[in-house]
């Protein structure tokens, strides 16, 4: 059984990898993930990752990989060497390289956990049309769900409009880390598929990724408690 505060990934959307120390160093009393992304990676490198693990906290390194199989599987086993528990690729790079990428990690040491990215958050059905995609998005998120699972990834990232459908198609036994997680107090900004965090807790997610309704409210640290709360009680 997760922990409640193990459920709460708080996403380091910042600029500099002292920002994020500072983040880190400030909410893991509560928090016990913290979410490095490209720009913060791209930023500070890997020193980024080490510098909130050395706060006792876990890290979902969020690249989202995407490029031919050798290289995926490449960078996969680069990023595993700073021990982050959750790393991601995309699910459209096919079930080859989700298996080549799956391979190489189960012959780690304590691996991270691979997930699969779906269709991001901030896509609607129509910017999807656009692309060349012609199912939507939910079609489209058990599509790459069931891609991803068949070739060995330990779970996927999927909106929380997606969550219940995917645990009621594909059972529990696969991680979904749901983005897009907005609280009632906070505003939705650039997500367009978004749930509460009690909704996403009680549809199926096992982590929900919160990021600038925490880092910019009044006092962050009572907001990742309020969060917290929130998945306690859903979780009963």
């Amino acid at each position: 059984m997760i922990k409640p505060k193990d459920r709460l990934i708080v996403a380091l959307d910042v600029p500099t990898p002292a920002e994020a120390a500072k983040w880190a160093r400030k909410l893991s009393p509560a928090v016990g993930y913290f979410k490095v992304g490209l720009e913060l990676f791209t930023a500070g490198g890997p020193d980024t990752v080490k510098s909130i693990n050395e706060q006792r906290a876990r890290v979902f390194l969020d690249l989202k990989f995407f490029d031919i199989p050798n290289t995926m599987a490449g960078a996969l086993a680069a990023a595993a060497k700073l021990k982050p528990a959750l790393v991601n690729i995309h699910a459209l790079a096919g079930p080859e390289a989700i298996r080549l990428c799956a391979q190489t990690l189960k012959k780690l040491k304590n691996p991270p956990k691979l997930l699969a990215v779906t269709v991001l958050t901030s896509f609607s059905n129509e910017e999807l049309k656009k692309t060349g995609v012609k199912y939507g998005s939910a079609k489209m998120v058990s599509h790459l769900c069931r891609t991803a699972l068949d070739a060995g990834a330990d779970g996927v990232v999927a909106s929380p409009l997606e969550t219940k459908k995917l645990r009621d198609e594909f059972g529990t036994k696969f991680i979904i880390v749901t983005p897009g997680v907005r609280p009632s107090w906070a505003e939705k900004n650039d997500q367009k598929r978004v749930a509460t965090p009690y909704q996403a807790i009680k549809d199926g997610a096992d982590y929900i990724v919160v990021g600038r309704p925490i880092l910019t409210a009044p006092n962050p640290l009572k907001a990742a408690r309020m969060v917290i709360d929130e998945i306690a009680e859903a979780s009963e």
